[in-house]
């Protein structure tokens, strides 16, 4: 019985470009055994994935768009000999940037778009006996060198949601009692700061049912001359449920995911943006015959406001 196993020296497992990778290989066998040779791979990658089972123009893509290569290295960390029974620890210390090397990105996990970094440990053996290789994620966060010295203040926005301003068909209540739900809503911070603002419903003939706030990511990629972008929903964060009182202020406040956003990317052949979403749900009896779930696709009883968000990082 053979295994392999591999640990980095920081359980979060977070990283800088600038820094060394450690950590150490742990190889268990029941028998001695001999190899030739333990390597360390290190790969980084921007990677256009594929849904399961749903079918957009950016999945229409998967296959056409290779890889973008961020990193790729291999280190030796030991030569070939033979291995006693039991326990064998192996360390290794590798700087993940090269002197002139290109940009990194940081860790993402996003619907089309991923930024993703792994670490394999290989075992080499001969052609009779089945190698031993284990590969683990790592995440790879801006170099603190080129961050802001300073946390910029946030940029609030101001916002008015009034049935002149959706384009959109609404119900013939909605159009004929008239709306006013107004606030402002942050649109630059940091991504270890939560998203915050507030919101006033002024006036409303209607009955509202819920109020949510989605953040959303928009990922674009580079298809010759153009960019083909689509946008999803990363969470949808309730801040009212049922018919809030007239000219009371509601404080929004909502916790960024870390692994779902990153700062934005501008880069040639791809960008990763973000937005933010208010949604005012009316009452209605229609809309009891329709799931509440997708509230991006405009409907009579919905009533929305998109606000562009820029994310950053600090130190």
């Amino acid at each position: 019985m053979m295994a392999i196993e591999l640990k980095l020296s920081r359980a979060d497992r977070i990283y800088r470009p600038s820094e060394h990778i450690e950590g150490t290989i742990i190889i268990t066998s029941s028998s001695p055994i001999s190899h030739h040779g333990i390597k360390i791979t290190i790969n980084g990658a921007v990677n256009l994935q594929a849904r399961s089972g749903v079918t957009g123009v950016i999945d229409s893509l998967y296959g056409s768009v290779k890889p973008i290569k961020i990193m790729s290295k291999c280190v030796d960390v030991s030569h070939s000999r033979k291995l006693a029974a039991g326990k064998t620890l192996v360390p290794f210390s590798i700087t993940l940037a090269s002197p002139g090397s290109d940009e990194f990105f940081e860790t993402f996990h996003g619907e089309n778009i991923s930024i993703q970094y792994l670490i394999t440990a290989d075992v080499v053996r001969g052609y009779l006996h089945k190698p031993l290789s284990m590969t683990m994620e790592f995440i790879i966060e801006s170099d603190r060198a080129k961050l802001m010295e300073t946390i910029p203040s946030p940029e609030m926005v101001s916002f008015y949601i009034t049935q002149d301003t959706q384009s959109h068909q609404l119900l013939p209540e909605l159009l004929s009692g008239g709306f006013r739900i107004s606030g402002k809503m942050v649109t630059q911070c940091t991504l270890s700061n939560p998203l915050t603002g507030d919101l006033t419903v002024e006036a409303s003939a209607a009955q509202i049912e819920s109020i949510d706030i989605q953040l959303l990511r928009v990922e674009s990629i580079l298809v010759g001359e153009k960019f083909i972008s689509e946008t999803s929903v990363i969470q949808t964060t309730q801040v009212a449920d049922g018919d809030v009182y007239r000219s009371m202020m509601l404080p929004i406040y909502i916790i960024v995911p870390r692994l779902l956003t990153c700062p934005t990317v501008l880069a040639g052949q791809f960008s990763i943006e973000f937005q933010v979403s208010i949604v005012i749900t009316f009452r209605s009896e229609l809309s009891k015959l329709y799931p509440k779930g997708d509230l991006r696709t405009p409907k009579p009883w919905l009533a929305m406001q998109t606000l562009p968000l820029r994310l950053i990082r600090t130190k």
